[in-house]
């Protein structure tokens, strides 16, 4: 199945989770903190909230997020740019 990442097409396994699919590309990150620090699931069940994306708009767990086709998924969850609010 294919999702978009940050605007780039990229095919992934189906039942793959989002915080997986991020993790094969590179820089395998999920986000970026406030202070500009690259961040990664931590945890891999939803306490950390350190993979903290943005999904249709929305801001969700990577970790807890299944992939499905057409899947549009920002990383500039936390940036300086971006809203760090759910």
């Amino acid at each position: 199945m294919q999702i978009v990442v940050n605007g780039t097409p990229l095919q992934v396994p189906t039942g793959t989770s989002v915080a997986a699919a991020l993790g094969q590309q590179t820089p395998g990150t999920t986000r970026t903190s406030v202070t500009g620090a690259p961040r990664a699931p931590l945890c891999g069940m939803g306490v950390c909230h350190e993979c903290r994306v943005r999904i249709h708009g929305r801001t969700r767990l990577a970790c807890q997020t299944v992939c499905a086709e057409g899947l549009q998924i920002h990383t500039d969850v936390g940036a300086a740019h971006g809203s760090a609010t759910p």
